[in-house]
This record gives structure tokens, sequence and C-alpha cells, in this order.
């Protein structure tokens, strides 16, 4: 995806952490008009320095004259803080104006600010991300949204300056959900790696062999390709973080239970990850469920 030529706009980000603050700085090489904030104002002031931009000291000033607001925070409680609070995106964004929410929260706070924003003629797009810090900090992210189709026609080029692939799932709550998905994937196929990769040297394979041959074939995943190596060599100090991934499946279970729907192996890898986090791996990458196997 390329920014339309000569499309400059006045955009604002809120969040700048691990995958915010390489976010927002696409945006500004872009030539897009970016201000920041950001809750520990030493990380904006550092944005700050390294990119064109301005920083505000509340959500609500970083709003002011912003065509689109971005949001990447931790959880539910951050979002309603930083758009719906007393000093919130909500009190300066201007009406007809755009917010995407980039962090992935439930489906349920999602439709609660679409609310909010609709009385105040702000449109609103929940957008979670897959791929990590790596993927921010390359462009390469992949962006699930939802929310009405022509707002996100609006915004989608401006999203291309991180993303590599952006898909309109549905209304809005839609991208929580396709995010949800996505986290389940993945902690079945980590899973299932990392009893793979124990069960080979328990057997005493040749593991580089082994993972050279079967990652040719059906057994094949981002994950494999990426970190059977680190694996392997008991490095976990990096990637996507274990609470953040039990974050994510908390909404996950959370959202089943509404649903009516069964999720036994997300259920089950939840609690895999609890005991990472009891050995002290609560910032290990998601991949360390291996640790629980080969302590």
């Amino acid at each position: 995806m390329e920014l339309i030529e000569g499309k400059i706009m006045r955009v604002s980000f809120i969040g700048l952490g691990v995958m915010g603050y390489p976010m927002a700085g696409h945006l500004a090489t872009a030539g897009h008009r970016v201000t920041v904030y950001n809750r520990t104002a030493k990380k904006a002031h550092a944005w700050c320095d390294e990119h064109s931009g301005i920083m505000a000291d509340t959500p609500s000033r970083a709003a002011e004259n912003a065509e689109i607001v971005f949001c990447c925070v931790g959880n539910d409680d951050d979002v309603r803080s930083v758009i719906l609070g007393d000093e919130g995106v909500l009190k300066g964004i201007p009406a007809g104006s755009v917010i995407v929410d980039h962090t992935t929260a439930s489906a349920r706070v999602a439709r609660e600010v679409h609310e909010a924003a609709k009385k105040q003629h702000v449109n609103f797009l929940d957008a979670p991300l897959s791929g990590g810090q790596a993927g921010a900090e390359s462009g390469q992210l992949t962006i699930m949204v939802g929310g009405d189709a022509d707002e996100y026609q609006r915004v989608f080029p401006v999203m291309g300056c991180y993303a590599k692939a952006c898909t309109l799932i549905g209304e809005v709550g839609c991208g929580q959900k396709a995010k949800i998905v996505n986290q389940i994937c993945i902690a079945g196929i980590v899973q299932g790696l990392s009893e793979a990769l124990h069960f080979a040297k328990r057997v005493n394979l040749d593991v580089a062999a082994v993972i050279g041959a079967i990652s040719k074939g059906a057994a094949q995943s981002w994950q494999m390709e990426n970190r059977w190596q680190t694996m392997n060599d008991d490095e976990f100090e990096f990637g996507f973080a274990v609470e953040w991934m039990r974050k994510d499946l908390k909404i996950a279970l959370d959202e089943a239970a509404r649903a009516g729907a069964t999720l036994d192996l997300a259920r089950l890898v939840d609690g895999y990850y609890a005991e990472v986090e009891e050995m002290g791996g609560s910032r290990w990458d998601t991949s360390s469920l291996i640790k629980r196997l080969e302590p």
C-alpha cells in the first residue's frame, strides 16, 4: 500500500509504546502532520526529537484539528481513559473526524466508544494489529478493521504507511473479534511447535534437519519459520510478551462465554502461559511455552 500522492493529512497518535512509536514514525516519514501524546512525556519528547511532529500534553489537545486520531494503548480501561476520559480524545476532536483504535481490546469497548463518538458526529473504527514490534518497525503490519466502509476507505491509504495488509471485516467490533481468531490460532500453533521441538530433542533427532524438512510441507507456519531456532536455543527475551498474550486470551474467553463458543484449547494454553508467568516469564516471548517442557 502506498500513500495517495499529495494527500497529506493532519493526524494524531495516542500511545507511543513498542508498536505506536514506530507506527507514528511511519506517518511522519510519509509527510503527514503528526501530533503525538504519550502518558510518559519523556517518550513523546524522544519521538519529537527523532521525527517532525508536535507533542501534546493531553489526548484532547492532541486531537484538536486532527482529521484522524490513531490510538494504540494497553487494554479496555486505557481505551476508555484516552478516548472517553475528562481529557480524552472526544473532548477535543472536531466533528466529522475519525478515531482509529489499534489497541487489542474487547468488541464491547469498541461498541461503547463508537456510540459515544457517534453522539458527537465523530466516526470510529476498531483496527487491532498483527505482526508485533518487528512488523510495526518495518511497516509490515496486518490490520483487521471493524466499522463503516466509507470511513475505512478514507483512512485506508494512511494506515498503509505501516501496514502490508488491511481488511475491513464488518461492523464496529468485528476487527476485535477477528483479532481473537488470530490469537486463538497462534496459541494453538505455538503449543504444537513447543511439543514438537520437545519431542524431537527427547528422541535425539537433529532438530535443524527436521525443521528443514517439515517446514517445506503442511506443518509450515510463521511461528516455525521465525521462532524454532530461538526456542531451541532457550532464548525468549524479545517479542510479544506472555502477559500480553494472556490479556488477549482473556478477551477471547470472555467473548466466547458471551457467544456460547467453546475454546478448550485456548483455555488450556492460557493455563500453560500462567505456569510460564510463575516461572518469571511474564515478559518472555510467547514462544516460551516450551519452557514448561524444557525447564
